[in-house]
């Protein structure tokens, strides 16, 4: 569990880093005590995703929602990144569509800016 220091963040912010998409005990506590808001990586952006799959099943207290919105739109506005983080009028619109498998999961489409591109 880490507190990584965010420029421009404007409230204390419980964070919990993952690696490789791993939901580690740190990461459950802190969902389950209803104290995560950001799930972090600095080596692998990917694994972000992978992690707020599987966070629902380790810790049944956080839907999936929740745990998407723990890599999107808090770190954005943890950042002052207002523009995106969440599918609402006026925001940038980059979007990917996820299929969840019990052996994996794959990115079927992305969007930039409302324009699919993959």
């Amino acid at each position: 569990m880490t507190e990584p220091s965010l420029p421009r963040a404007r409230a204390p912010r419980r964070a919990a880093r993952i690696s490789c998409g791993a939901v580690t005990s740190a990461t459950v506590d802190l969902a389950q005590a209803g104290l995560l808001d950001i799930l972090s990586s600095d080596y692998v952006p990917s694994s972000l995703l992978l992690a707020a799959l599987r966070l629902p099943a380790a810790a049944p207290n956080i839907d999936l929602a929740a745990a998407v919105r723990t890599v999107t739109k808090s770190p954005a506005e943890a950042v002052g990144l207002t523009d995106r983080g969440e599918i609402a009028p006026g925001k940038r619109a980059d979007l990917i569509r996820v299929h969840v498998a019990a052996n994996g999961s794959a990115v079927r489409s992305v969007w930039r800016a409302g324009q699919r591109v993959a």
